[in-house]
């Protein structure tokens, strides 16, 4: 091995793994705490860069090489039948397997499957349903696609929303099945901004794809006036909004002026989405009002009349985990808009407008661009993978595992690798607790929000417990969350028992990894489903719950949630990131937000900013929590105030400058993105 080589490979991964060293005069006594790590690192770089090497991930999957397969993609916007005429083929089948992106929509394929008498099995990260009561496997399929197995022959699979194999977080799932599934046919369905990315990719396995474009079943009209006021609404209305308190906020307004209104947004269990949908689409109920945020986009059928963008701007996380707030992108807006005037429901088209006057303009723009090309598909290190790196070095943690596999990953232009973030977060959690190294990858891949403690400090206890051997019981779990719980009096306590709800799903995912130390899933799926039904009555109630929490509030007190990306003032329309922001930097991101947006858009500053207002918000409810939280203190605070004011009074608004960035890092300890 040449040295230079080495030098430049170590270069790297210093660069990575020093990041927490902070100031050059702390390096010394971090590579005395690291040599373990880095020295041996000069003895097998040639294995480490070997096992890294991710160029070739066509080749992960000997038996789907084996076989010839045949790859049909169904391209087409929302409401054109791609999925339906996959489906049917799925159907006809002796064999099949049908991948999502959502619990909901795998548990829709697995009911209509089975009312069309086609023996079904459904498969998720929490939950496995047989259709033949001796539970034996099904020959059909329907599962979420990280379930998808690349080891069992089908006849046919179907990879349902494939332009989300660009995804930053799960594009790794996608990517996964359309190489490995071992299937004679793979249907792909999805926006047609993906066909060029699949072709390429089947062209290195030498499979042709066979391309069969749909056009929308119903027409979409984009309105010439936006809605202005709640009192213009109709029946069949969706407000479409991006952070729960916008939620709480129009669907107390409706309310107030007499009507009724469901509510679904992503927290909520899938029950209540379920049953939120079905209730707004009953035309014998009285709510002809449906207020959501885009987790309405995929997996729910609903009969929309109008759809009404209340925003156009929200927060998203690119594939480098860094946060960016910006209008949102053309393929999403279709997404939504395309729910409006669904085939076969009670509105023969549809039609999308905006909330407010000033944005409808630029609604128009977004849904009259063409779809970006997907461009690469995601790729993330395996479990297999990881344990080879740890057999080269054995006395690195788990965190650094990742990042140094990442630092000399190699990928071709077709793939990049995921966002590790949320795995990297849940192993320093964890990385004091003894465990063994294939049992802390699993528990640090459990599908969490890490911005919700409760779930964190519970997967903290269940890992603990673990380490010690001693099982989970049902009991404990009761315990713990305090069960059995009643309806929820204010918007916190409804929070809490989503939270709740996210426990007992956590408890599930466990229980199919380490059924020994996980023993009693079917008792917690039973109060879950329990906990579903309560959840549902303070949704429905949820006005209620809104006026108890505001008249328990401190007085001026503007939100009735608190979230990563405040949205109390409508010209810093900031929505709350799912990933989440464990570090002050999300103080900053709301007080330079507008400037982000106008930099990156140059339409969407003609709405303006008042930064004075978000100066004072961003100082308040969102700072409080921070700190109450404990994730910021009083001297960072100070220091961010500081930053504030001589940018103020510099004339410069936000945390925009290179220095400054480096400056606030070094003196807070913090690595910023």
């Amino acid at each position: 091995m040449e040295s230079s080589s080495v030098s430049a490979d170590l270069h790297i991964i210093l660069n990575d793994i020093c990041c927490d060293a902070g100031h050059v005069d702390d390096l010394f006594p971090f590579f005395l705490r690291h040599a373990k790590q880095i020295f041996p690192m000069l003895d097998c770089m040639d294995d480490l860069r070997k096992i890294s090497d991710l160029r070739l991930p066509p080749n992960w999957y000997p038996d789907a090489r084996a076989i010839q397969r045949k790859i049909i993609f169904h391209a087409g916007p929302t409401n054109s039948g791609k999925t339906y005429h996959a489906i049917q083929r799925f159907l006809s089948a002796k064999s099949g397997i049908y991948c999502g992106p959502l619990k909901l929509l795998a548990h829709e394929i697995f009911q209509k499957t089975n009312d069309a008498n086609v023996p079904c099995d459904l498969v998720t990260g929490e939950e496995r349903v047989y259709a033949n009561e001796d539970a034996r496997q099904a020959p059909h399929i329907a599962c979420t696609i990280e379930m998808c197995s690349t080891n069992t022959p089908y006849e046919v699979a179907v990879i349902d929303e494939i332009q989300m194999i660009r995804d930053p977080a799960r594009g790794w799932a996608w990517t996964r099945a359309l190489l490995g599934l071992c299937a004679e046919e793979i249907h792909v369905c999805g926006e047609a901004a993906a066909v060029d990315l699949v072709t390429e990719l089947m062209y290195t396995t030498g499979e042709e794809v066979e391309v069969r474009n749909y056009k929308r079943l119903t027409p979409l009209t984009v309105l010439d006036y936006a809605l202005e006021s709640l009192d213009n609404l109709r029946p069949g209305d969706c407000i479409v909004c991006f952070s729960k308190n916008d939620i709480y906020s129009v669907s107390r307004q409706i309310e107030a002026r007499g009507l009724e209104c469901a509510v679904i947004y992503g927290s909520l269990p899938p029950g209540t989405k379920l049953e939120q949908a079905k209730k707004f689409n009953d035309p014998d109920d009285p709510c002809k009002i449906l207020v959501a945020t885009d987790a309405i986009g995929m997996g729910l059928n609903l009969c929309i009349r109008r759809i009404i963008f209340n925003s156009i701007v929200k927060p998203t996380v690119n594939e480098k985990g860094e946060k960016e707030i910006d209008s949102i992108p053309t393929s999403q807006a279709l997404q939504i808009a395309g729910r409006a005037g669904r085939f076969g429901s009670s509105f023969t088209q549809g039609e999308v407008t905006t909330m407010h006057r000033e944005d409808l303009v630029q609604l128009k723009e977004i849904l009259s661009e063409a779809v970006p090309p997907v461009k690469a598909a995601g790729l993330h290190p395996t479990p297999e993978q990881i344990e080879m790196f740890a057999y080269h070095l054995p006395d690195a943690t788990l965190s650094n595992l990742i990042d140094i596999f990442v630092s000399l990953s190699q990928v071709d232009g077709m793939y990049f690798v995921c966002n590790i973030d949320d795995f990297k977060f849940l192993a320093d959690m964890i990385q004091h607790i003894p465990l063994n190294l294939r049992s802390r990858y699993v528990f640090c891949t459990a599908p969490l929000n890490r911005k919700e403690p409760f779930v964190c400090t519970t997967l903290l206890k269940f890992a603990r417990q673990f380490s010690r051997n001693e099982p989970l019981t049902f009991d404990w779990l009761c315990r713990h969350t305090k069960w059995p719980l009643a309806a929820p009096k204010n918007i916190k306590e409804l929070v809490h028992l989503e939270a709740v709800h996210d426990v007992f799903d956590l408890y599930l995912w466990l229980s199919y990894r380490f059924m020994d130390m996980f023993p009693d899933a079917a008792l917690v799926r039973d109060i879950q489903k329990k906990l579903d039904d309560i959840i549902q009555v303070g949704v429905c109630n949820i006005t209620k719950l809104i006026r108890a929490s505001q008249s328990a509030a401190a007085p001026g007190t503007a939100e009735v949630v608190s979230e990563d990306f405040p949205t109390a003032k409508r010209d810093a329309r900031v929505a709350s990131d799912r990933h989440g922001a464990k570090s002050p930097e999300a103080l900053s991101i709301a007080v330079e937000a507008p400037a982000l947006r106008r930099a990156r858009n140059p339409r969407a500053s003609r709405s303006g900013t008042r930064q004075e207002d978000l100066k004072s918000y961003g100082r308040g409810s969102l700072a409080n929590r921070l700190l109450r939280e404990g994730l910021l203190t009083q001297e960072m605070l100070r220091q961010l105030e500081s930053e504030w004011q001589d940018q103020h009074r510099n004339g410069r608004y936000g945390f925009g400058s290179k220095r400054d960035d480096q400056h606030s890092s070094k003196e807070t300890g913090k690595k910023r993105k």
